[in-house]
């Protein structure tokens, strides 16, 4: 067996252990039934210890946890990258760049809506990480988004942004970055290899689902079906470039097309439509399309154990295990029932 080949095997198996101390349901529901004052402890020992340790001189509350689970998942991913070499490293990189382009868009984000620094490094982007600093200098030296977008000339989806003219909004400039990200990632899935196929029909799929949240949202806010194409990224399969006209056109176009797509259980999202028609929120297409995604992404863990697909569905599972955590405390923070809570987190 080659050195690569050794290597793969071995961080495959890292991932794999590593995934088995993720907290599980009946862990995540005891810290559901925690009160605001408890969850910090209860983090704690779930494997946050040295971060919340790290930020308790600082932080106080939702702040502190903030800014532990951000600074925590910063460094699971820059380890994980370490740990890998040759092709490997690049498909999980592939998949690990996604996070350069979320703090791209908390910036822009704290600088279109004023936000200081000092608010941003208390919580999102915590300044104690090095990665945070270049951001947080962004954010300091930018009084408008065509600004900060100049400061990121250099990085991978500088020359994307810098193109954009002057009156583009927010919302443009993270479509930007979104289409930007699966394009550029899209086109390094090249080649027949069963892990390269599998993570190019992984992204297909995600792109496919933004495709179809930016479709009913912009019938919701009244848009007509030019501006909804616009905001739509090529790449997917069932909603996919040939057929963006109809899908945009209406949201029977939309289902229409759906109807047709192999491997889609149209009778189910049919059924979630409704539920979320009556309940007049996307939450019920988002939970399921979600839910899609994972079961997706579940199979990575088994198909090829020896690639890259079991490290990219260890990182899958860590960035969940952060966001419900996120959920779970800034929801008990804000009053959140536990059934609340539960309904989107387990």
């Amino acid at each position: 067996m080659s050195i690569l080949g050794n290597n793969t095997a071995y961080v495959a198996s890292r991932a794999k252990a590593r995934k088995s101390n993720l907290m599980d349901r009946t862990r995540l529901r005891q810290l559901i039934q925690q009160s605001p004052d408890q969850l910090t402890v209860a983090v704690a020992d779930s494997g946050y210890r040295a971060e919340i340790d790290l930020y308790a001189g600082r932080f106080t509350g939702g702040d502190l946890v903030e800014a532990a689970l951000t600074h925590n998942l910063q460094n699971e991913l820059n380890s994980i990258i370490k740990l890998c070499n040759g092709k490997v490293r690049g498909l999980v990189e592939i998949y690990t760049n996604r996070h350069q382009y979320h703090n791209a868009k908390v910036v822009l984000r704290a600088v279109d809506n004023e936000v200081s620094v000092e608010k941003v490094a208390n919580s999102i982007l915590p300044e104690e990480s090095e990665v945070n600093v270049p951001w947080l200098k962004i954010i300091e030296e930018s009084t408008t988004i065509q600004e900060a977008a100049s400061q990121m000339r250099r990085l991978p989806f500088g020359k994307a942004l810098m193109a954009l003219s002057e009156d583009k909004s927010l919302q443009t400039y993270e479509d930007e970055l979104d289409t930007h990200y699966f394009s550029n990632s899209m086109k390094k899935l090249r080649g027949g290899s069963p892990d390269v196929r599998f993570l190019r029909n992984y992204l297909a799929t995600e792109i496919d689902h933004r495709n179809i949240i930016n479709i009913l949202e912009g019938h919701s806010f009244g848009l007509n079906s030019e501006e909804i194409t616009q905001s739509l990224i090529k790449g997917g399969r069932m909603v996919s470039e040939k057929n963006f006209s109809q899908a945009s056109a209406s949201k029977d176009g939309l289902m229409d097309v759906l109807r047709q797509a192999s491997n889609f259980d149209f009778d189910a999202f049919q059924n979630t439509m409704s539920i979320s028609e009556k309940e007049r929120t996307l939450d019920p297409v988002v939970t399921w399309l979600r839910e899609r995604e994972n079961t997706q992404m579940q199979r990575m863990s088994y198909l090829h154990p020896i690639s890259a697909l079991p490290i990219i569905h260890y990182v899958s599972a860590k960035v969940q295990e952060i966001e419900d955590l996120r959920l779970i405390v800034r929801g008990r923070l804000a009053g959140l029932s536990t059934e609340v809570l539960e309904a989107h987190v387990l």
